[in-house]
């Protein structure tokens, strides 16, 4: 059957669906004896962060197509009530996972590494002196419990707000009353023990047991621990807004203010308090979450930080350093790429540092999507400020849950007398790139960096990602002019050396794709191969569809959405997804093709995903020093290669784990070794 001809649902995976798939893959990996303890702890934290995001975008944006009487198909074929149902169902069975690894594997194991969460039954006399003083100073004093009556309406919540609700009783007359377990103040208290134990309580294990204090005269009748998500998707109409960055600001203040999409509660929690709360929350009954151990196990985040076990971590390793004397002679000496996490990311902040000193630079100008506190790339900027150099920052305050960092930013870049840019109404900036204008003996040299990243030394540790750097002229000019367009008007002029969305880059991969097509056809020798962290385009699937039918081999490694299915009869027969979940977070787009023997090679900072076509800027450039696309495809082998960490998609929209046949192989640690020898 043609692929026109076949029902969305026949030839697409949900974007939605395919999501959580990929969330499934992490929890597999807090689930794999193989892995350190420590390191099985932080995947089932990061399982939780990334359900809790996608409760607050994904399927907040669902309900609220439901809650408008929208009822249309979605390019999958799907009604939002079908989506909601099937959204539901398997976040249910994630979530009942989730606690089988948590009770069953991975409390057993910490308590076998004397590593040990307790209850307030479980103290000895030492911690028990401990708990109550910490709760007198600090606790105590800290916490509001919020009474609801008449004059106190039920309390506005922040999103993730983890709280008790408390049923009281005086005269006859039931009341209610909230606890919000304080988020300024670590959730773990570590507690005094012996020897190599190591001890930790709950603070709400310890709101808990002194919970009649905070209600001194009145009965308790119950109480229990809720936790709650609101709607953080923005509604805001950018072409219509005179000032982006109050406008986000505004929007940041109201995400208090939104609807509850996901409400968890404790499974012991009495049924007429459930009916208060659900009412107080306005949140249906039936959608409810019953928990039947702790609540919000992104505590684990804490646990891991504060355990000081390296026997129970990956083997430490340091990036490998790139050599060099002088940043700028490096970069004359010809293009070159760093290859995060396994090579250093300090070039690319010594780049920055350099040029905020040095005195033959005139100007930076640089893209910040996400970057970390006391980042020294920021520092740097302030410092070129300061030195009298031109510095232009685009800070893109539309990046999802880093708005509020974003905007303090901007004030800190603004007050030191950067021009600062905060985005474009209706498109985000999402390429990664710096241009650095030099005098060079006697000349103007320009120097640029790309990246598939951020510039964030903390997760340039932890996500796989490809710096660029060159001076070409070319390239600069390009480069140069991008920040025209973004920063003034200016229609781009022919590029060279990139191509961009949202004008050019959908056609541009259609015209590679049709390329290999023709070759096919002509040679037999049509060869696709991408690495990306989605591919979710239905317009790009169809045409991948059609090279397959072509005959075009196509191999794709994608990390996590992946609304295309391969291998299936009479539509991708020719088509192969694997996804690598490991170690650190595979965050690196490249993508060559064949070429009828001569294959071309690119880098990118984007996905196949509608959005980065449509509604972000975006760049590929393509490679042509022999070097680097030695270095490209050696890397794109490798990773097809692993069979440790990679899963294979198959017909029936499940992912199945890789079965060694021979040596094994761990892409991620071979590449640790491989670079630094």
């Amino acid at each position: 059957m043609d692929s026109e001809k076949r029902p969305e649902q026949d030839k697409f995976i949900h974007r939605d669906l395919s999501w959580l798939k990929f969330n499934e893959r992490v929890l597999e990996e807090a689930a794999d004896f193989s892995n350190p303890l420590l390191e099985r702890v932080k995947f089932l934290a990061i399982f939780i962060n990334n359900l809790d995001e996608f409760f607050m975008v994904r399927v907040a944006g669902v309900k609220r197509l439901i809650d408008s009487g929208y009822n249309n198909k979605d390019r999958y074929g799907y009604y939002p009530q079908e989506v909601f149902e099937a959204i539901k169902d398997q976040s249910e069975q994630l979530i009942k996972r989730l606690y089988d690894v948590y009770q069953n594997k991975i409390c057993k194991d910490l308590e076998k590494n004397e590593i040990f969460l307790k209850t307030s039954e479980n103290l000895n006399a030492e911690q028990k002196k401990y708990v109550k003083r910490y709760f007198d100073t600090t606790l105590f004093p800290i916490i509001t419990p919020m009474a609801v009556d008449q004059g106190r309406p039920f309390p506005v919540l922040p999103s993730k707000t983890l709280a008790f609700a408390v049923s009281l009783s005086r005269k006859d007359e039931t009341l209610l009353a909230i606890i919000p377990i304080p988020k300024n103040i670590p959730r773990l208290l570590k507690l005094p023990a012996e020897k190599d134990e190591v001890n930790f309580i709950l603070i709400d294990e310890i709101i808990r047991q002194n919970i009649d204090v905070f209600f001194k005269g009145y009965k308790i009748n119950n109480f229990a621990l809720f936790r709650l998500m609101k709607d953080s998707e923005f509604s805001l109409e950018e072409e219509f807004t005179s000032d982006l960055l109050k406008a986000i600001e505004a929007e940041v203040r109201k995400r208090s203010w939104a609807k509850v999409v996901y409400l968890e509660v404790e499974k012991a929690c009495p049924p007429e308090l459930l009916e208060t709360l659900c009412q107080g929350l306005n949140f249906l009954k039936e959608d409810i979450v019953r928990i039947s151990s702790e609540l919000d196990l992104a505590y684990l985040f804490e646990l891991n930080a504060q355990v000081e076990k390296p026997q129970l971590c990956y083997k430490s390793f340091v990036p490998a350093k790139i050599s060099y004397e002088n940043i700028f002679d490096k970069i004359n000496e010809g293009d070159f790429v760093a290859h995060l996490p396994f090579q250093s990311f300090y070039p690319t902040v010594d780049l920055i540092t350099a040029a905020a000193k040095d005195e033959n630079v005139l100007a930076i100008k640089m893209t910040l999507y996400r970057t970390n506190q006391d980042s020294a790339i920021i520092r740097a900027l302030q410092e070129a400020a300061k030195n009298k150099k031109q510095v232009t920052v685009l800070v893109e305050i539309k990046a999802r849950f880093d708005e509020e960092k974003n905007i303090n930013w901007v004030r800190e870049l603004e007050a030191v007398g950067c021009h600062v840019i905060y985005g474009i109404a209706g498109l985000k900036i999402h390429s990664k790139m710096t241009l650095i204008v030099r005098k060079d003996e006697g000349r103007i040299r320009r120097y640029v960096h790309l990246s598939t990243g951020n510039y964030n030394e903390n997760t340039a540790r932890v996500y796989t990602d490809i710096g660029y750097f060159t001076a070409n002229d070319d390239f600069a000019k390009d480069i140069s002019d991008m920040f025209n367009v973004i920063t003034g008007y200016s229609l781009p002029s022919s590029w060279k050396r990139i191509i961009s969305s949202p004008n050019d880059l959908r056609k541009f991969f259609f015209d590679l794709i049709d390329s290999e097509i023709t070759s096919q056809k002509k040679s037999k020798n049509g060869l696709i191969m991408a690495k990306m962290n989605s591919l979710e385009d239905p317009q790009i699937i169809e045409k991948l569809y059609e090279a397959s039918a072509a005959g075009v081999k196509i191999k794709l490694l994608v990390r996590g959405i992946c609304c295309l299915l391969p291998g299936k009869e009479g539509l991708s027969e020719n088509i192969e997804v694997k996804s690598v979940v490991g170690r650190f977070l595979e965050h690196s787009r490249f993508f060559i093709v064949h070429n009828n023997g001569s294959p071309r090679y690119f880098i990118s900072s984007a996905d196949w995903m509608t959005r980065n076509f449509d509604k972000r800027i975006e760049l590929l450039f393509e490679i042509y020093k022999d070097e680097i696309k030695e270095n490209l495809s050696f890397l794109m082998n490798k990773y097809w290669s692993d069979n440790i960490k990679s899963r294979q998609l198959s017909s029936d929209k499940t992912y199945l784990k890789l079965k060694p046949e021979g040596e094994k192989f761990n892409v991620q640690e071979y590449l640790i070794d491989y670079y630094g020898k």
